[in-house]
């Protein structure tokens, strides 16, 4: 599963990468993350808001952390 997590490097876009790794790792699923730091690549993707998740391409959210229960259904969806 590839994620990438778009964000400047802000408090909260650091907390969502490591909040993603940690269920991943909890659920046993392997994920490949990356940082998207280049606002040209992250408003490539229509992100207003950061931080931003796309999995396998797609925005599945924007702004603020998400909960650790959306994580797990993203990862459960795959």
């Amino acid at each position: 599963m590839d994620i990438k997590v778009l964000g400047t490097g802000c408090a909260n876009c650091r907390n969502t990468i490591a909040l993603i790794d940690q269920v991943a790792q909890a659920r046993g699923v392997a994920v490949k993350l990356e940082k998207v730091e280049e606002p040209r690549d992250i408003m490539g993707y229509g992100v207003m808001r950061t931080p931003g998740v796309v999995i396998n391409g797609k925005v599945v959210h924007a702004g603020g952390i998400p909960s650790r229960e959306k994580i797990e259904q993203w990862l459960a969806a795959t």
